[in-house]
């Protein structure tokens, strides 16, 4: 798979991923996601490489408290979350914040968060 790069907004958080942009994002409707708008692709935990900033990483959980949505404490920004998925534990990548990647052309999946 092809390995991108992302961060968020002001560069304290940087990572590198192992992603298949070709398969469909998905865009949930849940409390937070909704929100925020992301575009999540899912990530098994050792596609994911953080390479700087886990001293900026504010941890935020709600409701099942699966999924650790972390944020950088200086901007804000939400690049990447860690979890457990079904199939183990993973990262959820916000396509929206990988570089040179135009979210706006990415296949999207719909997803219906809200009502689970």
């Amino acid at each position: 798979m092809p390995i991108h790069h992302g961060g968020c907004h002001c560069g304290a958080i940087r990572y590198r991923v192992d992603i298949d942009l070709t398969k469909p994002v998905v865009q949930c409707n849940c409390s937070i996601c909704g929100r925020t708008g992301t575009l999540l692709s899912f990530v098994p935990a050792e596609a994911f490489t953080l390479e700087r900033g886990e001293e900026s990483l504010t941890d935020y959980q709600f409701g099942k408290k699966n999924i650790h949505h972390l944020f950088c404490k200086v901007c804000g920004v939400r690049s990447f979350a860690r979890g457990t998925g079904p199939s183990g534990p993973m990262a959820a990548i916000n396509t929206r914040c990988l570089d040179e990647v135009d979210a706006a052309a990415l296949p999207v999946r719909q997803y219906d968060g809200k009502s689970r």
